[in-house]
């Protein structure tokens, strides 16, 4: 069993259950279990009031075996380098699930963006890229936003790599605004893909009759998925962030809220709702709520041994990226809660970013219908399949999954071979 505070031993824990199912090649599990390269960086910035700071900064690489390493960035205090580690694990697998040419990769800065300016955070992203700028590149590691960075910060990115090349080079990250060869889906996709999945799960289950939701996380990602589900005609009764909890059992008003929150009114201050500001009380009034479908869409390590026994959703969607612990995942199964895994639900992202970088290289924009079904098609695709292993061996989603993943990886492992 896990340590649960360890999110890289989490993911070693599952990638091991996956390599005992399908007898995998003792050199191919050891390959698997390591990260291929990592970086750590002193990132120095002169702030506004004329301090110097130093940041750690990190950027892995754990697998380019099927293609470019590609990997969200990150700024946020709770980021190290294990963290990273274990995210550009789940990177690597969640690319192999749905079958697109990527590897994992994944970045962080130990920083807190809510306390800088938009100078400090230009000049921060900056001298991060100048620090790494020996990894990445279109053909060997493409950046995308995570938590704490947009398009802005994307923008900022491409801006310095191609500063240094001394041309445009728009495919070296995607998650652009649309003006720089952005994707038209790209800032819903996340969300877009776990509304999707969710509602296949939905009729998977045979749960119709407007499904109820509770949503930890009103970030880019909770906050389009409530928007998707909400027009579906699913109840979202509640919806947590770092400011707190919104509740209604009759269902809150997504679109009013919605609005609330991109127009970077006070979380606080939006009325007619039953509002817990204490956020460890707001997520645990959230998990332990009586509905349908449970969605952590914040950060790792969130629903662990010491509060799976009080989940009492029918169903989990897992829109975080590993918001769920090993030990957790047993009680969870135990207690018979379909759990739809983050390297499937959350894939959305990964696809719609894959589909920018085909479309940068091609320097040809596709309209945003085209994408959309694309990124369903692709999606439900590896949905079908996972969910045929799943009950073809008598397995979880997430077992099914990890096999999935893990048997594609070692196949081109196999062809490759082993250099030198």
């Amino acid at each position: 069993m896990s340590t649960e505070e360890d999110p890289f031993e989490n993911f070693l824990e599952t990638l091991d259950e996956a390599a005992e199912r399908l007898n995998l090649e003792p050199n191919i599990h050891a390959f698997l279990r390591r990260p291929m390269r990592t970086l750590s960086v002193a990132v120095g910035i002169v702030h506004d009031n004329g301090e110097y700071n130093i940041y750690d900064g990190y950027r892995v690489h754990y697998n380019d075996i099927r293609g470019p390493c590609k990997g969200g960035l990150r700024y946020h205090p709770s980021v190290t380098l294990n963290e990273t580690i274990a995210l550009a694990g789940w990177m690597t697998i969640k690319c192999a699930v749905v079958d697109i040419p990527y590897g994992g990769a994944k970045g962080g800065v130990k920083c807190d963006p809510t306390k800088m300016s938009r100078t400090e955070i230009e000049r921060l992203t900056r001298r991060y890229i100048y620090m790494i700028l020996p990894l990445i590149g279109p053909e060997k590691d493409i950046p995308a936003p995570d938590v704490y960075t947009d398009e802005r910060v994307m923008a900022w990115i491409m801006d310095t790599y191609s500063i240094f090349k001394g041309y445009a080079v728009p495919e070296i990250v995607t998650g652009k605004p649309i003006e720089l060869g952005g994707s038209l889906v790209r800032k819903y996709a996340t969300g877009k893909g776990v509304a999707v999945v969710t509602q296949k799960t939905m009729e998977h289950l045979g749960i119709r009759n407007h499904p109820t939701v509770a949503i930890q996380g009103f970030g880019n990602v909770g906050s389009w998925l409530a928007k998707f589900l909400y027009e579906m005609g699913y109840k979202v009764i509640g919806v947590t962030s770092v400011d707190g909890g919104h509740f209604d059992k009759n269902g809150l008003n997504i679109p009013q809220l919605f609005q609330h929150f991109y127009d970077e009114q006070p979380w606080s201050e939006f009325k007619g709702t039953d509002f817990i500001e204490d956020v460890g009380e707001a997520n645990k009034a959230l998990f332990e709520s009586d509905v349908d479908i449970l969605v952590p869409a914040a950060l790792e390590d969130q629903i662990t041994e010491r509060n799976a026994n009080s989940i009492n959703a029918k169903v989990l969607v897992e829109a975080a990226n590993g918001p769920t612990t090993p030990n957790a995942d047993w009680i969870l199964n135990e207690k018979g809660v379909f759990v739809v895994p983050d390297v499937l639900a959350n894939a959305g992202g990964v696809i719609v970013s894959y589909f920018e970088w085909v479309q940068d290289t091609q320097a040809y924009l596709w309209p945003e219908a085209q994408v959309n079904k694309e990124l369903e098609a692709v999606i439900l695709k590896a949905y079908n399949e996972v969910s045929h292993l799943s009950k073809k061996e008598e397995i979880t989603m997430r077992s099914a999954a990890y096999c999935q993943a893990v048997e594609r990886l070692a196949k081109a492992i196999q062809l490759r071979g082993f250099f030198p």
